[in-house]
């Protein structure tokens, strides 16, 4: 699988620490922070969502400080379904009912051991379709 990652300056620890776990397991790219100099999350946001819309990567993720703002600016480009997940349970479903492309999580609100449970079974969650993909295709207009 290949994975678009990136943050803001409020989300690069877990990032890197997220891209460090996931490098082993699949292709991933990191567009970025790589400081913890102020920085602003669209810009990271609209690169990752840009290249999962294009089908340059399958997957993307997002890090800023609480997930919130980073997923409101990937859902502004057509194609993208981001979620902010902060629990296993709803890493699950977004995967299962939404068909999410793009998983967003904030440094601040989940620790690094949780972060990794979320993007592991976010990752293997499969879309179950059928009357799902209705609904998806009805906010997808």
């Amino acid at each position: 699988m290949k994975i678009a990652i990136a943050s803001d300056h409020g989300g690069l620890e877990l990032k890197n620490s997220l891209f460090n776990y996931l490098k082993e397991k699949h292709v991933i790219e990191d567009f970025g922070t790589n400081t913890k100099e102020s920085c602003d999350y669209p810009f990271f946001a609209k690169k990752v969502a840009e290249e999962v819309a294009n089908k340059n990567f399958d997957k993307g993720i997002l890090i800023c400080t609480t997930g919130q703002g980073m997923a409101i600016c990937a859902n502004k480009t057509k194609g993208i379904r981001a979620v902010c997940v902060s629990d296993k349970y709803c890493a699950q479903m977004t995967r299962e009912h939404n068909n999410a492309n793009i998983l967003t999580m904030g440094q601040k609100i989940v620790d690094e051991t949780l972060a990794k449970e979320i993007v592991d079974i976010w990752l293997n969650a499969e879309f179950q379709g059928e009357r799902h993909q209705r609904r998806v295709d009805m906010f997808e207009e």
